[in-house]
């Protein structure tokens, strides 16, 4: 099939190219002119694992090219949305300009029996207001709404091979050619049997918010439960190990430690609950307010962990390990490491940091931050060592050597990611969250 796909940011174009894997002809499209051109150079504008062998055969193979002029969609038959909903500047409310100007910008040229697709995360409405605006322009084209549920780390496959599709979609006649259209457009991972759930637009839209605040909610809930292990000298990794045996209740996600950030679950959870007070479910959704908090409870706590560890931090030399909010990943965006990073600056430490992939962006964004070019550079000399992103690098290093490099034998976990007994037995002074 002929593709647009609106936005090519992470979500964008990770999707451009793999359904360009997938063999269809694609156009990506885009405003900024320099992502544009290193796209279609092949050359990946962030770090995803796969991302730029994929980028590059579909490049190649010239099933993708990327553009700025929004007319060369004209050519397609289904168009993706797939553009950013940051958090509105002095709310918690999901910034729609992005949405609303790509609709806007498409609908001149559409043509009947086109599918308008969007995948961006929006408030729960929007699919029908746009539906309204996509029929109004009389074009004859529909609107589907097809959330994407990609991790980062994993994009290219939860994009090739996701764990259920949802479509949602208009009723009657519409409806069913639009779930014809998306059925074609996923033809290859449907044919193994993946999940398909066929939904009207609400909840479709639903479906994504209530994940990502699920998922926050689970991490949220282990590290409150860290903090009362931390109060009565209990071990939350212990602990969710234990309930985590529970089939109704699972291991997955009950990892204790510096919690969650990236661009979508904390603006997710607070544009959601912002929803709900236009629904006036103020008090349906308050709780995400507590996950949001106990989420940034976590980082005070490492640095409350780091001054107790080295007193007043004022000149004291902080070798931190991780950037990114996550490993496998480049995005600092709302990263709890970067956060305590600036934490620590404010209280008068040095810092020296190092991420395999995000010294880059990380200096960006913060250009006063001063980055090793390892793990060794930037543990020399300190005078204690904070873990901030659990990257298999770190996992593994040898606290021997990294004994030899230091010149205070501290280590805040703040992932719980290291063996604890090999760095005490290194001569470490090992601090966690939620653990003794």
């Amino acid at each position: 099939m002929r593709i647009s796909v609106i936005g090519c940011g992470y979500l964008g174009a990770v999707h451009a190219a793999c359904m360009a894997e997938l063999g269809h002809d694609v156009v990506g499209i885009d405003v900024d002119q320099h992502k544009v051109d290193e796209l279609q150079a092949g050359r990946p504008p962030f770090f995803e694992p796969g991302f730029g062998e994929v980028l590059g055969r579909a490049v190649e193979s010239g099933r993708l090219r990327f553009t700025t002029d929004m007319s060369e969609a004209c050519d397609a038959t289904v168009h993706f949305v797939a553009v950013g909903t940051p958090q509105t500047k002095g709310s918690y409310s999901a910034d729609l300009t992005y949405v609303d100007a790509a609709v806007d910008g498409l609908l001149p040229f559409l043509s009947t029996g086109d599918l308008v697709v969007g995948k961006s995360t929006v408030p729960v409405g929007t699919a029908a207001r746009l539906a309204e605006l996509v029929e109004g322009a009389g074009s004859g084209a529909t609107l589907a709404w097809n959330p994407e549920f990609l991790r980062e780390g994993f994009a290219v496959q939860d994009t090739l091979s996701p764990d259920r599709f949802v479509y949602g979609v208009p009723s009657g006649d519409a409806g069913e050619a639009a779930t014809a259209v998306l059925d074609e457009v996923y033809a290859t991972a449907l044919a193994t049997g993946m999940p398909r759930l066929v939904t009207d637009y609400a909840t479709a839209e639903l479906v994504k918010v209530s994940a990502n605040a699920f998922l926050a909610t689970k991490i949220s809930f282990i590290n409150a439960m860290a903090e009362v292990a931390e109060a009565t000298g209990a071990d939350v990794t212990q602990l969710a190990d234990a309930i985590g045996h529970d089939a109704r209740i699972g291991r997955k996600f009950l990892n204790a430690g510096l919690g969650f950030g990236g661009g979508c679950l904390p603006k997710d959870i607070r544009a959601f609950r912002a929803r709900g007070d236009e629904l006036g479910l103020t008090d349906t959704l308050s709780f995400l307010g507590e996950v949001d908090a106990i989420n940034l409870r976590r980082r005070e706590r490492v640095v409350t962990l780091t001054r107790e560890l080295l007193g007043d931090l004022a000149g004291r030399r902080v070798g931190v390990l991780g950037l990114a909010f996550k490993p496998n990943s480049d995005d600092v965006r709302d990263s709890p490491a970067l956060d305590v990073v600036k934490k620590l600056l404010e209280a008068g430490a040095e810092v020296t940091a190092f991420d395999p992939e995000a010294n880059g962006t990380a200096k960006r964004s913060f250009p006063e931050l001063t980055t090793a070019d390892n793990a060794e550079d930037a543990v020399r000399g300190a005078d204690a060592v904070l873990v901030l992103t659990e990257w298999t690098e770190f996992r593994e290093l040898d606290p021997e050597r990294v004994g030899v490099l230091v010149a205070g034998k501290k280590v805040v976990d703040g992932r719980n990611c290291l063996d604890v007994g090999a760095w005490r037995a290194a001569g470490f002074e090992v601090r966690g969250l939620g653990r003794p």
